[in-house]
């Protein structure tokens, strides 16, 4: 892969958190951003889900969060979102990176301060 790198397992991770409503994937994103807790979060609007919930397939139309950071900063991003979550169980989920542009890389941990 010309211009990237393959990246130290488990480093950075993308961490994806559905929400009820734009209006609160907008308050957790600016709560992790003010906390430097994530370096870029994108919001995708209109996410249609299905899922098991007590018993039923149930269904909603929701927004996703969909954040880069470093992995040592998924717990308290884990209790961030919970905190301010309307979801009884959120879904606060991430995947590791496992290749990406050096350059991407270095901007993530000087956004995040660590």
């Amino acid at each position: 892969m010309a211009g990237f790198r393959l990246v130290e397992m488990g480093k950075y991770i993308v961490v994806f958190v559905t929400c009820a409503s734009k209006k609160e994937a907008r308050e957790i994103t600016k709560r992790l951003l003010d906390e430097r807790l994530v370096a870029c979060a994108n919001i995708i609007d209109g996410v249609r889900s299905f899922f098991w919930w007590k018993g039923k397939i149930d269904k909603a139309k929701e927004s996703l969060i969909v954040a880069k950071t470093a992995r040592k900063n998924f717990i308290k991003i884990q209790k961030r979102v919970k905190g301010l979550h309307s979801y009884e169980v959120p879904e606060i989920i991430a995947l590791p990176i496992e290749a990406a542009e050096p350059d991407y890389l270095k901007w993530i941990d000087g956004s995040t301060g660590r």
